[in-house]
């Protein structure tokens, strides 16, 4: 597959080994509220068993900067996910393998689109519904028109899209938005926070879908 697929919120063993090649496994962390919130340590096990063609990244709510350095240096997270603000202190290699999540709105109503963080810093950017009480798993949709408008604004940059996907629709939100990859969650579960094998086969179905008839 040429398209970035994250699989976010896994907290099982056989979630993980579901993730495709070239694509990530999140893990969501140290944020309680969220029904796909795991313990450190049980992070740093799942990693053990992600693909090894895949990357483990941490999904985070405002870290500070030593959580960060844990992630990285004890949990072995590949990338960390940030909703909020990004902590200063940080060494370069970190700031290059952080990916900032911008918040889009569903509705735009005609505010300016939002700003996408500099190239020089961020490989990757993620684009998630703005306003959500919770990282990922929201199934709330950000406005797909904004987030093609950011895509063709930013051409080479890696966005992923999350927000609201499901094997159902992802093939229309490729078409739509264009981007270099997409995050999944709630659209994949059979109760929040419980992955169902089938659904995540047939997202990663989808996509090939799509990208066979775009070939």
């Amino acid at each position: 597959m040429k398209t970035f697929v994250k699989f976010c919120g896994l907290s099982r063993p056989e979630e993980v080994a579901e993730v495709p090649a070239g694509g990530a496994a999140g893990f969501v962390l140290e944020v309680p509220a969220s029904p796909r919130n795991i313990p450190l340590e049980r992070a740093a096990a799942l990693i053990e068993s992600v693909p090894t063609e895949a990357e483990a990244w941490a999904v985070v709510v405002a870290p500070s900067a030593a959580l960060i350095h844990r992630l990285f240096d004890e949990v072995g997270v590949d990338r960390v996910q940030v909703y909020g603000e990004i902590p200063g202190e940080l060494e370069f290699l970190e700031i290059h393998h952080l990916v900032p999540s911008v918040p889009v709105p569903a509705d735009p109503a005609g505010a300016p689109d939002p700003k996408i963080p500099p190239a020089e810093d961020y490989a990757r950017v993620h684009l998630d519904a703005a306003g959500q009480p919770l990282p990922g798993g929201s199934g709330v949709r950000p406005s797909w028109e904004v987030c093609a408008r950011l895509v063709d604004a930013n051409p080479g940059r890696k966005m992923i899209l999350a927000g609201g996907l499901t094997p159902e629709n992802v093939g229309d939100a490729l078409a739509t938005v264009r981007p270099w990859g997409v995050d999944v969650s709630s659209g994949i579960e059979s109760s929040p926070g419980v992955k169902d094998v089938e659904k995540m086969r047939a997202f990663v179905r989808a996509v090939e879908e799509f990208e066979h008839g775009h070939a």
